[in-house]
């Protein structure tokens, strides 16, 4: 059943009392879990635990990879838990690993490579549930 609206949202067809593109449930799921993975701690001023810490560690040269994993994978596995309540037995793994970016018009970049992969069961449905997504990060960019 399609009951969950698409992105990106169109507020003027809302406005406007027009009917807006709906999605499943996954979908859903699934787009709310690229927000927490985008979103920095605080942005939300309504909820300043909403997000993740990739932002905390966009730039920071000092830690380890092992560490930096760690701290997302902590950091993502707590914000689900707390803000996602459409899933259960979540499992988040995530993967760091150096990439050259090759650019057209400019010098080729290394980069910190994100794999962020979000495995669990939709309540509703009792249907697993897998999610991956990667980020470049220093600065973030997906």
């Amino acid at each position: 059943m399609n009951n969950y609206y698409t992105l990106p949202l169109n507020v003027k067809r809302l406005i406007g009392s027009k009917s807006h593109e709906k999605g499943g449930l996954n979908e859903s799921i699934s787009h709310y879990l690229h927000l927490i993975n985008t979103s920095y701690f605080g942005e939300c001023t309504f909820d300043e635990s909403f997000g993740c810490s990739i932002w905390i560690i966009d730039f920071d040269n000092l830690k380890s990879t092992k560490k930096l994993t760690s701290l997302i994978q902590d950091s993502l596995s707590d914000s689900i838990k707390i803000h996602e309540k459409r899933l259960s037995n979540v499992k988040v793994i995530v993967r760091m690993k150096q990439e050259e970016i090759v650019g057209v018009e400019e010098a080729n970049r290394i980069k910190r490579k994100i794999n962020i992969t979000i495995k669990g069961k939709v309540i509703k449905t009792s249907e697993a549930f897998l999610y991956t997504e990667y980020f470049y990060i220093g600065p973030l960019s997906y």
